[in-house]
């Protein structure tokens, strides 16, 4: 049996192979929906307007110094619901074929030298304060992953379309517990899956501000 415990959340244990009982989760609840958007939309209005507006600015000079190509990197990644949306991050690689097929890997050398410090500190993950913004994420949940991932771990990790249930976040409950980056096999994935499913059916306002500061802890003290 494989089972979650979360050291936020010390009485948190999920049997993986109950989850399918469990999909009632507080975010079905229309009040608990309104209250996260509330939320989403004061946070990220906040950072959009002291910090993205000037650090676009200054990331976008280093990317362009760097290598050729264009500030942004525009990709479809599933959304609430299996739908999908454009992900908007600032590029990280150089423009190839296989951007949107072949995630990346360690010692990738797609990625530039810009694009190695973005992803050590997550500011490549900045832009997408305006899809939280636009309503297809949030500031916290489950990370959208890319088509082609989602397809390949859909078929061999079960329940693993349970974490559409709720909108994608900038970061979640797996990122601010180490669980990032590249991922090497599926065992990892299936971690982060766990995770995913504990969050969705414990959600909390209290669990976001709990990872909000978790993660903000992470960029700056590693």
């Amino acid at each position: 049996m494989i089972t979650t415990v979360h050291p936020l959340w010390s009485d948190a244990t999920v049997p993986l192979q109950k989850i399918p009982e469990m999909v009632r989760s507080p975010l079905n609840l229309r009040f608990n929906l309104l209250l996260k958007r509330v939320f989403d939309l004061f946070i990220s209005l906040f950072l959009i307007v002291f910090v993205l507006s000037w650090a676009t600015l200054l990331i976008a000079l280093f990317i362009k110094l760097d290598s050729r190509g264009p500030v942004f990197f525009l990709q479809r990644r599933s959304k609430r619901g299996g739908k999908t949306f454009t992900c908007f991050k600032f590029r990280t690689m150089i423009p190839n074929s296989e951007a949107h097929d072949q995630p990346a890997c360690f010692d990738d050398q797609r990625i530039t030298a810009t694009g190695w410090f973005l992803r050590r500190y997550h500011l490549d993950e900045l832009p997408q304060l305006l899809n939280v913004l636009w309503g297809d994420m949030s500031l916290i949940g489950p990370r959208p992953y890319m088509i082609s991932d989602n397809l390949r771990y859909g078929r061999v990790i079960d329940h693993y379309t349970l974490r559409h249930q709720v909108k994608p976040g900038i970061t979640g409950l797996a990122q601010s517990s180490g669980h990032f980056g590249f991922l090497a096999d599926t065992h990892k994935m299936q971690q982060r899956l766990e995770l995913d499913l504990l969050y969705i059916r414990q959600w909390s306002l209290k669990m976001d501000l709990k990872i909000m500061y978790r993660t903000i802890q992470s960029v700056f003290w590693p």
